[in-house]
């Protein structure tokens, strides 16, 4: 299995995770457990007053993710007219989107820079440089006077 697939898996999974999948098959169904947890949201809607929730995500390909999460269980992120793009405001329940939604985007979130980091140093290590680690870190110079 190449890293990529590797990643579309360990995607899966975590999404089968937040939705509750009972059996070993219902945890290798993304579209299911997509549905599921579209399910719960509506059931959490029919109960709960909507927020409007502000996240604020700086990296882009983190901000992408979550973005596209949040459009595939129905809900619209926005930003008002002048913020910054890394604001993303989601109206919802806010069970659904402090237990469900936020907690999910963090582990996906963590898989997608794990794969992306790793296939970053690969790249720099066999195009660019051999060494990958960060700056060395040195004493500063002594000033003369102070």
């Amino acid at each position: 299995m190449n890293p990529e697939q590797s990643l579309r898996e360990k995607l899966r999974k975590i999404e089968s995770l937040f939705a509750g999948a009972a059996t070993e098959g219902e945890k290798f169904a993304a579209g299911a457990a997509a549905a599921r947890i579209r399910e719960r949201l509506g059931q959490t809607a029919d109960k709960e007053q909507p927020i409007e929730v502000k996240f604020s995500i700086p990296d882009i390909w983190s901000r992408q993710l979550f973005v596209a999460l949040c459009r595939r269980y129905g809900l619209r992120p926005f930003r008002y007219r002048r913020m910054h793009r890394q604001t993303i405001i989601v109206k919802g329940p806010e069970s659904f989107l402090q237990h469900i939604l936020w907690p999910e985007f963090n582990e996906l979130n963590a898989a997608l820079v794990a794969y992306l980091s790793d296939i970053t140093d690969r790249v720099i290590r066999e195009e660019v440089h051999g060494e990958t680690g960060e700056a060395d870190e040195i004493d500063e110079p002594v000033r003369i006077g102070r």
